[in-house]
């Protein structure tokens, strides 16, 4: 077969009568996703009448800014800024916010000054919640099997910001570069009790094993066993106790029922108040067991001769999916905020956008 050579012709125009609409294939994965998310806006609609005032100038529908923080977890969008350039010319993006081709795009402190009104009005725990029930509602979350396991989230700070608590600031030398100070903690023992970030002083110090110390926060899963779902994700201080002081509390708070429930966990959370707290609940721990030889485990063959234990122990890994997807797609190895509330905020929408992109395969119907 022989081929002509095309002519390369330039762009004279961008006038065009095709909708964005129009451009988005049909079997696109972002359709069902969107039809999800606009049903679930629907509903919080009450609550975004009650963040703004009824006289002065329009601002962005909050819709878009939720709609645009879910494109950035699901396209690992790195800041609000880049998200915004974007948009300037992605069509998808467009589309998924409900934009015209014409229409200008936001400016990236736009998302700054209503982050206030998300916090305040608890929008992303919301949106988070109706996520769930969504998918409660299409019978693909289990009532009565669970898993916990926790992470750490890097904190929005460096080492040289993790100053004595009681350094005197005054009367010190000037910096010999400003953006990028040179610091020397040779010798000198540094811990969370004499020294605090002060960029983020919410920040605590933590590793993981055979890792190095950085500034962090720690996250906390609950996951549903049938599926690999997320019913609750919350961020904590990050001081050794958090990972099972918080999934006590997520038990409490989403999982408990009339029926006696089962929650798996790895070998952290193998501690005779851990085991005793989640029985006191009714809840049974399926807790894998202990190898440290210098203590014996609070799980025993009462629990583990049950098939049911096994089957834990194998669904109790889906969780480090999770884990997985939101560091590197979710773009949340490292928070892109200062405090933990923005750093909670930032986790329910990563966490909504998992369980989206979950649902719509799970369940195509429902979009």
């Amino acid at each position: 077969m022989f081929l002509v050579r095309g002519t390369d012709e330039k762009q004279a125009s961008m006038f065009s009568l095709v909708s964005p609409e129009r451009r988005v294939p049909a079997d696109h994965p972002l359709r069902r996703i969107k039809r999800l998310v606009d049903e679930i806006l629907l509903g919080l609609s009450p609550t975004f009448g009650v963040m703004y005032s009824t006289t002065g100038r329009p601002s962005i529908p909050p819709e878009r800014l939720l709609k645009a923080q879910v494109l950035m977890a699901l396209y690992t969008i790195r800041s609000d800024r880049h998200f915004c350039e974007q948009l300037d010319y992605n069509l998808l993006f467009r589309w998924f916010l409900d934009m015209n081709v014409d229409e200008p795009t936001f400016d990236a402190s736009s998302f700054s000054r209503n982050r206030e009104r998300l916090l305040e009005h608890d929008v992303a725990k919301k949106f988070f919640a109706a996520v769930v029930e969504q998918a409660r509602a299409a019978h693909l979350m289990s009532h009565d099997h669970f898993t916990v396991d926790g992470t750490l989230i890097e904190a929005w700070a460096s080492l040289k910001s993790f100053r004595k608590k009681d350094e005197e600031t005054r009367n010190r030398e000037p910096p010999d570069d400003p953006g990028n100070p040179t610091v020397n903690f040779r010798g000198e023992k540094r811990s969370n009790e004499t020294h605090a970030s002060r960029t983020d002083p919410e920040a605590r110090l933590a590793r993981k094993k055979g890792k190095e110390s950085k500034l962090s926060y720690s996250a906390h899963a609950l996951m549903e066993n049938r599926n690999g779902l997320l019913v609750d994700f919350r961020i904590d201080e990050a001081n050794g106790f958090a990972e099972r002081t918080t999934a006590l509390e997520m038990l409490h708070d989403n999982a408990l029922n009339e029926r006696r429930i089962t929650v798996g966990g790895d070998k952290g959370y193998d501690t005779s108040d851990f085991v005793t707290d989640c029985r006191f609940l009714g809840v049974t721990p399926h807790i894998a067991q202990t190898s440290d030889p210098r203590r014996s485990s609070a799980i025993d063959a009462r629990t583990t001769r049950h098939p049911g234990y096994a089957i834990s122990q194998v669904k109790r890994k889906l969780v480090e999916e999770i884990f997985g997807w939101m560091k590197t797609v979710g773009n949340f190895r490292r928070t892109r905020y200062k405090g933990k509330r923005r750093t909670q905020l930032a986790a329910y929408l990563v966490a909504a956008a998992y369980n989206l992109l979950r649902v719509a395969r799970l369940a195509p119907q429902l979009a």
